[in-house]
């Protein structure tokens, strides 16, 4: 079968990046553009982004995961550690984040490298989340093989009816992915994108433009 979609096409024409109003900290425009999706975009999740990983094989694996919160110090998700991604991060913990906002045609790229948070950082978001979500986090052996549906729904049920405790699982929890390079992607005419890559270069903030 085959599906042509070489009609698909659209106008980039909603902004633009110049180097003159460029903050000198990449944290501070990603924290701006972020308050802007919030405010002006029609993102149902503006937090949500690709994650990827590699295996040990070298075999890259990309999914979808929630940006729990970011500051100066970098990035931070929440996961079980024995999933697939935690199993790769273990291995190899190099990772790249990446954003797409396309109600305002903009991408934010992400490469750096994943540490686990704190034990009480990891507990008190634990902690902070809704009932079913924890829930979740302790019956699921995320990314094992199961032989059914009802494998599952057979552990939620008899976890609502005998279990008295919704203590954290000691595998799960938070990584911090800190920054190598941060890439801010807006969108323009013609294909001519914007495209200004930060990368930490002793300690230090430098900023470049990319051809599109």
């Amino acid at each position: 079968m085959l599906k042509d979609l070489s009609g698909y096409r659209d106008k980039y024409l909603k902004g633009e990046l110049n180097e003159n109003d460029l903050p000198d900290n990449p944290f501070d425009l990603f924290s701006k553009w972020f308050d802007e999706i919030e405010k002006f975009g029609t993102e149902i999740e503006p937090n949500a982004m690709s994650l990827s990983t590699v295996s040990s094989d070298f075999s890259p694996l990309t999914r979808i995961v929630l940006l729990k919160r970011f500051s100066e110090s970098g990035f931070v998700f929440f996961t079980n550690y024995n999933s697939r991604k935690g199993k790769n991060i273990s291995i190899n913990s190099k990772v790249c984040l990446s954003f797409y906002w396309p109600s305002m045609e903009r991408q934010v790229i992400i490469q750096g490298k994943t540490h686990k948070i704190s034990e009480h950082d990891s507990m008190e978001y634990f902690n902070s989340r809704p009932e079913s979500s924890r829930i979740g986090a302790i019956i699921s052996n995320q990314s094992e093989v199961i032989p059914s549906r009802k494998y599952i729904d057979d552990k939620l049920n008899n976890f609502i009816i005998n279990s008295e405790t919704m203590a954290k699982p000691l595998n799960w929890g938070g990584y911090n992915v800190v920054p190598k390079s941060i890439e801010f992607w807006q969108g323009r005419d013609n294909r001519l994108h914007d495209r200004i890559i930060f990368s930490n270069e002793s300690k230090k903030w430098n900023f470049k433009r990319l051809s599109p």
